[in-house]
């Protein structure tokens, strides 16, 4: 079944760290053969809003380092994994505040996937801010259409507020069980899970847990 998934074994392998740009990656990718698909873009977001003096210096040196994502590339990204996504199946966006709050919707103009839910991850840690202390990261869902919830999510315990420490391992470091539980709730054994951007390969070690092929790469982060 793998050879039906991707368009050129050689450029790409599953379940392995590729190192590769993401957009190559999706390309690589036939229509309609992911279940679910992880983004963490890598973009300013909250650095260019709060415009830290010490910025590259002490504080966020290690995320403010990273290759960037203007607009137009994350809307790439979002359109590919469009393509490559089942019907009913699911992407799960990194984001922070203040995206979360000004909204995303032009990113998913010219898709067929719909928001139908939000998460919070409590990193039981405190960050930076001038006023409150960010404490949080936000994982927005959205489904491509059809829009249906039965036997496409077949968990109900997985809290909209959901508790994490981690071990910091890359500046975007996810919670690995958090992840794995919304695999579980949103594939089966052995379907495919995408993730374009992958960074510390998170999602690639919540896949190992559930039994779950993995597609990733990172062009920083990777194994040629």
């Amino acid at each position: 079944m793998k050879d039906s998934i991707l368009k050129n074994k050689k450029l790409i392998k599953v379940n392995h760290k590729n190192k590769i740009d993401g957009v190559e990656l999706l390309k690589n990718i036939n229509d309609e053969k992911i279940s679910v698909a992880f983004f963490d873009p890598q973009y300013r977001g909250i650095l260019d809003k709060m415009k830290y003096g010490n910025e590259g210096v002490n504080r966020g040196k290690a995320r403010s380092d990273l290759m960037q994502m203007d607009e137009d590339t994350i809307i790439t990204f979002i359109e590919q994994i469009d393509r490559v996504l089942k019907k009913s199946g699911h992407l799960f966006l990194w984001v922070d505040k203040f995206h979360l709050c000004s909204g995303t919707s032009k990113w998913f103009k010219n898709t067929s996937l719909q928001l139908v839910d939000m998460i919070v991850w409590d990193k039981g840690k405190i960050g930076m801010g001038y006023r409150s202390r960010r404490k949080s990261e936000y994982i927005i869902v959205f489904q491509k259409e059809p829009v249906r919830a039965k036997d496409c999510w077949t968990k109900h315990n997985i809290p909209d507020v959901w508790e994490e420490k981690i071990e910091k391992k890359h500046p975007h470091s996810k919670p690995i069980q958090l992840q794995r539980e919304l695999i579980s709730a949103t594939t089966k054994e052995n379907e495919y899970v995408v993730d374009p951007a992958a960074g510390g390969y998170s999602v690639f070690e919540a896949c190992k847990l559930e039994n779950r092929n993995f597609i990733g790469g990172d062009i920083e982060y990777g194994e040629d």
